[in-house]
């Protein structure tokens, strides 16, 4: 209970962590630095290789299940092998970019100004040709079966409304914003020496549970590049119908779990959602 207390607070109020200053909106800096490119080449591999496993999991998995319907690794499989991934990829990228890898993480880190504006947009943009690019190596590799199996491509399922799938999609995404936000404070780092080198291990669990919880409505985007990229490859207006609940529903529970961190568990410490304007 003791760490509840802020190591010196009784001094005029000074503590045992310190907050990163906001990023600013422009940093004209920083595309001037070589280490700012690396990160968009990092982000871009990351999700290349997240979307090359993961389709290639749910391929295999429709394929097995096709001709033995006890055969494959079946929905918790498919939910390791994402929530794995996530774990992986975090675990190597976060020195480098930061292991967004979802442009629903980095529009919440945007929203609470932990990347500049500039580099959220580059980051998303390599996030989806990243994307693109894993989905397409697995249609290469996969060609009958990537088309016969539908291709990874996300899509609302029979007997879910609209509404029940951008909820899911929002709840879900919240679920694993929270948890970047949480796994990365500054103030739990500070007093929790195991945290950093712990903290993909919870992100690639709130993936893992949130595509237990809803593969049965939407298969699961909370990842509008991973949605993105599967159905630029697949390419039949099948995944396109819904692609927009899976631009939608993760934006918005990102700016929600952004501003519930920010304003409510980190209110006082936190001047995140201050005016831009001074900082550039």
């Amino acid at each position: 209970m003791g760490k509840d207390i802020e190591v010196g607070a009784e001094h005029g109020g000074g503590k045992d962590y310190q907050d990163p200053p906001p990023a600013p909106l422009i940093d004209v800096e920083e595309l001037g630095k070589w280490s700012f490119y690396r990160a968009i080449i990092a982000e871009f591999v990351a999700t290349l290789l997240f979307l090359y496993v993961t389709v290639l999991t749910v391929i295999g998995y429709k394929s097995q299940s096709a001709a033995d319907q006890c055969g494959g690794v079946g929905i918790l499989g498919i939910a390791w092998a994402f929530g794995g991934m996530i774990f992986v990829l975090v675990y190597c990228t976060a020195g480098i970019s930061g292991g967004h890898i979802n442009p629903a993480v980095t529009f919440g880190l945007l929203l609470a100004r932990k990347v500049s504006l500039v580099r959220a947009v580059l980051y998303m943009v390599a996030q989806c040709l990243g994307a693109v690019c894993g989905c397409g190596l697995v249609k290469a590799f996969q060609k009958a079966y990537y088309v016969r199996y539908g291709g990874g491509a996300n899509e609302l399922s029979d007997g879910y409304s609209t509404g029940t799938g951008v909820a899911a999609e929002i709840i879900g995404t919240f679920v694993l914003v929270y948890t970047v936000f949480a796994a990365t404070d500054p103030k739990r780092n500070a007093r929790d020496s195991h945290v950093p080198v712990l903290a993909p291990l919870p992100i690639g669990f709130a993936v893992f549970m949130v595509h237990l919880a809803t593969i049965p409505i939407t298969g699961t985007g909370i990842n509008p590049a991973r949605s993105f990229g599967a159905a630029v490859i697949y390419g039949k207006d099948k995944a396109w119908d819904d692609q927009w609940i899976f631009w939608v529903g993760p934006f918005v529970g990102a700016a929600i779990a952004a501003i519930y961190h920010q304003f409510v568990l980190r209110a006082g410490s936190s001047k995140s959602f201050g005016s831009f304007k001074s900082s550039y």
